[in-house]
């Protein structure tokens, strides 16, 4: 009976091969010919990923505000033409004595006195010099300022960084815990099949799967926050589902003293220099006032014709006294802005050292925190969770347990991953305070 029934089975394959094989006969040309053409599969664009020293370029490339700084140094920088030009010279014609009815005997030019007189303003007490090293001093400030402005945007740039590998963390962590928990419910699932755990287990088991999906879905619409604001900085339209950032989420649990990140703010910070470089102008502008009340003479050349002396030539200075105005306010308003920029820039000062004190003590918290979860929590919160589970799927433990130990291991992770962002933000800032990149 066997053999006959295998007889048969050959048969109906070598009848279906054959039917096969004739219907491919019948099919037209055209048709074969349509089948035969694969289908084309969608090409995807190539998902870009960039480091920080990437995006760091792109920002000073691209950021509007920073090429609109960049001409505010060009602008300074033609402020030194215009303050080292001299005064130009004046020329004056004149012609005198033209007989406009020219009666006899003479004619209407016979007593024409030409003359021609070239002047020029004469700058004493170096005023000349003076203006263009102010003007000059204004273009280091402006310098200064712009690395300052590139310096907030660094920090800016480097959050939105942070942030973004810190939301693709937690996307990461997130990802693990529902698939985690789908397995769990799937072997639950089993057990409620085979009797071994009721409904209401079960119906409590796959509500709590309605948290681990919103926290999914959270951390995508932070990571494309992140992205989009990162994109913002720089200025640029890529689709964000074709943009990403590659970069090291850790940290590292050794910092020096904060004593020399104060030296190092002290020589870096540009927002600092800028304040000395004020003080520094501050003074020349008011050299400058001095030389500004001093006389400066006109001197004058001319040359001319009158008769009987055919051609003659003469000199001539003028001295404007200087009785009433000899530039006192602008004097007195420049010796006070030296006090006023020196009071600045001691304000700028201690601002520094706030500024890398607050940051190194926030730096300083977040090892604290971290340390202890990188060498015991992050282990124990693993074997919590899978010690409980194996309880529970043995009945050592209730479901109340499993579900707490579920919650923490949920809550260790996702604490430890925002506090390596938080770290990484407060690294951030310490660089910011510092004026360099200290910590990477």
């Amino acid at each position: 009976m066997g053999k006959t029934i295998r007889r048969g089975c050959g048969l109906l394959a070598l009848l279906g091969a054959a039917c096969g094989l004739a219907a491919g006969q019948m099919v037209p040309p055209s048709d074969q010919a349509q089948q035969q053409v694969p289908q084309q599969i969608p090409r995807q664009v190539p998902l870009q990923a960039w480091t920080w020293e990437q995006v760091k370029d792109r920002l000073e490339l691209n950021n509007p505000t920073l090429l609109a700084a960049k001409l505010n140094i060009s602008e300074f920088q033609a402020d030194e033409i215009t303050a080292h030009l001299r005064p130009n010279p004046t020329l004056g014609l004149l012609s005198d004595q033209i007989d406009p009815f020219g009666g006899p005997p003479h004619g209407p030019f016979a007593f024409l006195l030409p003359s021609a007189t070239v002047s020029f303003l004469y700058e004493r007490a170096h005023k000349r010099q003076l203006r263009t090293e102010s003007a000059k001093k204004g273009t280091a400030i402006a310098i200064s300022q712009q690395d300052d402005l590139e310096r907030g945007l660094l920090f800016n740039l480097r959050s939105a960084f942070v942030q973004t590998l810190q939301a693709k963390a937690v996307l990461q962590v997130s990802k693990d815990n529902l698939d985690y928990y789908d397995h769990v419910l799937k072997i639950s699932s089993d057990r409620y099949q085979a009797g071994d755990i009721a409904q209401i287990d079960l119906d409590r088991l796959e509500l709590q799967r309605v948290q681990y999906e919103s926290d999914v879905q959270t951390a995508m619409v932070n990571l494309r926050t992140a992205k989009i604001q990162m994109l913002m900085l720089l200025n640029d339209r890529t689709p964000i589902d074709q943009f990403d950032l590659v970069g090291v989420f850790d940290f590292n649990d050794q910092i020096d003293a904060s004593d020399g990140y104060r030296l190092i703010a002290l020589d870096n910070r540009p927002d600092l220099k800028a304040a000395v470089q004020a003080v520094d102008k501050a003074q020349t502008d008011y050299k400058l006032a001095e030389a500004n009340g001093s006389t400066d003479p006109t001197i004058s050349f001319d040359v001319g014709r009158n008769p009987p002396i055919d051609l003659y030539f003469g000199v001539g200075v003028d001295f404007p006294l200087r009785i009433f105005d000899r530039n006192q306010g602008n004097k007195l308003h420049t010796k006070l802005d030296i006090t006023r920029n020196e009071k600045l820039r001691d304000a700028a000062e201690a601002q520094v050292f706030n500024d890398v004190d607050s940051a190194y003590a926030t730096l300083a918290s977040n090892l604290t925190l971290l340390r202890p979860y990188k060498q015991k929590y992050l282990a124990q919160a693993v074997r919590v969770r899978d010690t409980i589970l194996f309880s529970y799927q043995h009945g050592g433990a209730s479901l109340l347990d499993f579900l707490n130990a579920e919650s923490d291991y949920r809550s260790v992770q996702l604490n430890y991953v925002n506090l390596v962002g938080s770290y990484l933000t407060a690294a951030a800032q310490l660089n910011q305070a510092v004026g360099k990149e200290v910590v990477q």
